[in-house]
């Protein structure tokens, strides 16, 4: 990733770059867990021939759960932190296009082609004679993507904010005086957002539950922190917090983050929650108090989290080696690739008669080395790398 000096000098923050590593990282072995939990989260739970004991399921809920509900935010907030140098170097127009290429031919490429014809693989492994058309036509949500969605709904963001800036550039030239930016961002202006992104969640949910599904996979349920981190990422970059969140502010998000994830397994033992399967309902949407707390809990994760881990990363990811810079570059291929690579391991073992915790290790454990290297020969050997 990189930030700026000035609006057209570009400089590498290695930081950066390792942390979004990680969290690729991160995520592909939480996708291939969850492929084998009951609760769902990744599709291959559509045709999976085993899965989890609750026990094991809520255990991982208790050490993979609370990053789920804020990985995607930090993404967001990283790509708002370096959105007002890109636009300032490129401006609008190409901004947009640039966009267009880079996150939204991906999209179209996994709803049209690659999600429904690996999908149509596990069905096929798992018994089910269906033509690749039905499976295209019959995937519910429609035009589903898999994890490009991620792609998407920034593109729409990215395209959103070109838009905006185009408007406010449109106004200077007619007369209209500038805006002026935040003139501070600190624990109260945080705050102020956790509540915020609390109640849109909470809001919207009541017509979209979370793990709702709709026609291109819009994940409209998770819409509200996506949008606020991007701003909260344009509006940090006027602070420099690409290069130094303020000790303080961080230090204030990891107690805030560490207190609520440690609350998450009393909450569960005091409420006697034991299977997240059966019990999910409540909390994924509509006029219940656990749908608030949800909502409230993911507020508070994304914000909090988000800042604190770009944080901790300024000062413990500062990896220069060849290793971490393959890994660095190759990450967006990792995380597009993950969908071909996890559902072929999964379909690979699905003869075994193993449990569902082996296989989800196994597929985790071969998978996320496998994405990165994929990934790294995809940037290296192919012209792709010009584009991602």
């Amino acid at each position: 990733m990189a930030t700026t000096a000035s609006p057209t000098q570009v400089q590498r923050l290695p930081h950066v770059d390792n942390l979004r590593a990680v969290m690729v990282a991160w995520i592909i072995g939480g996708h291939a867990l969850l492929g084998y939990s009951a609760i769902g989260g990744w599709p291959y739970d559509e045709v999976q021939e085993t899965t989890f004991h609750p026990r094991s399921e809520l255990a991982m809920a208790v050490v993979v759960g609370p990053t789920a509900l804020f990985v995607i935010g930090t993404f967001f907030f990283i790509a708002g932190l370096f959105a007002p140098a890109a636009m300032a170097r490129k401006g609008p127009a190409r901004f947009a296009s640039e966009r267009v290429v880079r996150l939204g031919v991906p999209f179209l490429l996994f709803a049209l082609l690659v999600w429904p014809l690996f999908m149509w693989f596990a069905y096929l492994a798992a018994g089910h004679r269906v033509s690749f058309w039905w499976e295209f036509t019959h995937r519910h949500p429609f035009l589903d993507s898999g994890p490009l969605w991620f792609a998407e709904i920034l593109l729409y963001v990215s395209l959103a904010y070109a838009a905006l800036v185009w408007a406010k550039d449109r106004a200077r030239s007619d007369g209209e005086p500038a805006e002026e930016g935040p003139t501070t961002l600190g624990g109260r202006q945080l705050v102020t957002l956790i509540g915020l992104v609390a109640i849109a969640s909470f809001m919207v949910r009541l017509w979209f539950p979370a793990q709702s599904k709709q026609v291109l996979d819009l994940h409209v349920w998770q819409w509200p922190q996506c949008v606020a981190m991007f701003g909260l990422g344009v509006a940090a970059a006027r602070f420099g917090w690409a290069n130094r969140v303020p000790e303080r502010l961080r230090r204030g998000c990891g107690v805030a983050v560490i207190v609520t994830v440690l609350a998450l397994p009393v909450y569960a033992w005091t409420v006697g929650l034991s299977n997240l399967a059966d019990d999910a309902a409540p909390y994924q949407g509509g006029w219940h108090w656990q749908a608030l707390l949800l909502a409230t809990v993911e507020a508070i994760l994304v914000v909090a989290g988000s800042v604190w881990v770009l944080g901790l990363a300024q000062d413990r990811l500062q990896g220069h080696s060849r290793l971490w810079q393959r890994c660095a570059r190759g990450s967006f291929a990792a995380f597009i690739l993950q969908a071909p690579v996890l559902l072929t391991l999964s379909i690979t073992l699905r003869p075994f008669d193993l449990p569902a915790e082996a296989k989800a290790i196994a597929v985790a454990g071969i998978g996320i080395p496998v994405c990165f290297w994929l990934g790294w020969k995809l940037i290296e050997r192919t012209p792709v790398g010009r584009y991602l």
